[in-house]
């Protein structure tokens, strides 16, 4: 009788028993590279957000993007990069946290992220407690600018001019709540020294208004002002960190140059809402570690401004720790309020 779907006058004379076994053998080889092609599509299906609680420009978004195509093959991954921008980087912040805890949800946070939790009244989040530090990147610094209108040569210059005129100058930052904002709010306090703020939505915007001379000061991380070392429409005055930044070695400290004990710089990671399973924590932190150890993006990131450095999971959360503490104490002592 003939194979039920096959017509009679089409069907192939019975091969010799030898062939069966062949074609179970070739069937089985075909069986075994798709399900390899199925793993193999499975896993480059698996999309990460990564998080960017500013705009484009900005100096997480332009490291997320410095990263994100190592990191990817890195996971297997294809790593989507996302600017949520609003609010002082709370936004995008507030969306990570609501998110589930699968490691499919990162977001690229810096100082600010634990600005936030003392600058603003009503926040619906906790900086510390619904985040998990899940990869430490590197740490940059900020850099004290002044309009070349003030004609002042260095900080101690400077503090004497704002100090000259109290309320007279005004300085940008990228937003109220931002590392930038809170960089020059503590600077002045620090030095006893009054400046009205003017809030702009990036960093970027805040050098514009610098440039233009609408504004006589900025503290900018290094990464989105190196260009403009030698523009003569600004002075770059110091470095905030605590030693002198290694891409700016000529450049003094603001301790340096006249605000003895004076420090602001800003820690960079991945975090993932609080609740991620260890696991996945730890997959992902030795993932960004093989990155970081990639010659290729450590000049990457250091031509962004970047000290790159790996640690693992319970380093970054130490960290994080410490850094909440102190933030608590930067910002009272600042006076910046964000309403």
């Amino acid at each position: 009788m003939p194979d039920r779907f096959t017509p009679f006058a089409s069907r192939a004379p019975r091969a010799p028993s030898s062939a069966p076994r062949g074609a179970r053998a070739r069937l089985g080889a075909a069986l075994l590279a798709l399900a390899a092609w199925s793993g193999a599509a499975h896993a480059e299906s698996r999309v990460i957000r990564v998080v960017v609680p500013y705009g484009t420009g900005a100096v997480q978004d332009t490291i997320a993007r410095a990263i994100s195509d190592e990191l990817g093959r890195a996971l297997d991954a294809s790593i989507v990069v996302e600017n949520r921008a609003g609010a002082g980087g709370t936004v995008g912040t507030a969306q990570v946290a609501r998110a589930a805890p699968d490691g499919n949800t990162l977001v690229l946070a810096a100082a600010s992220h634990h600005i936030a939790g003392y600058l603003y009244k009503n926040l619906s989040y906790d900086p510390y407690k619904d985040f998990t530090g899940v990869a430490y990147l590197g740490n940059t610094g900020y850099i004290l600018l002044a309009s070349s209108t003030l004609k002042v040569a260095n900080t101690a210059e400077f503090i004497q001019a704002i100090k000259a005129r109290p309320d007279a100058y005004d300085y940008a930052s990228a937003g109220n709540g931002s590392a930038s904002h809170l960089g020059m709010a503590s600077l002045l306090a620090a030095a006893g020294a009054r400046m009205q703020h003017i809030p702009m939505k990036s960093t970027g915007d805040a050098v514009t208004e610098l440039l233009a001379g609408r504004v006589q000061a900025v503290t900018a991380a290094t990464i989105g002002v190196t260009g403009y070392r030698n523009d003569p429409r600004v002075t770059f005055l110091a470095y905030t960190g605590k030693q002198r930044s290694r891409f700016a070695p000529d450049l003094p400290t603001v301790a340096e140059s006249g605000l003895p004990g004076y420090a602001f710089d800003s820690w960079l990671g991945l975090l993932a809402p609080a609740g991620i399973a260890p696991a996945e924590r730890d997959r992902i932190n030795a993932a960004v570690n093989q990155v970081l150890a990639d010659p290729k993006v450590q000049a990457r990131l250091a031509a962004l401004g970047v000290e790159a450095e790996a640690k693992s999971p319970a380093q970054f959360q130490d960290l994080l720790k410490a850094d909440w503490d102190a933030t608590g104490g930067l910002v009272t002592a600042s006076g910046a309020r964000v309403e």
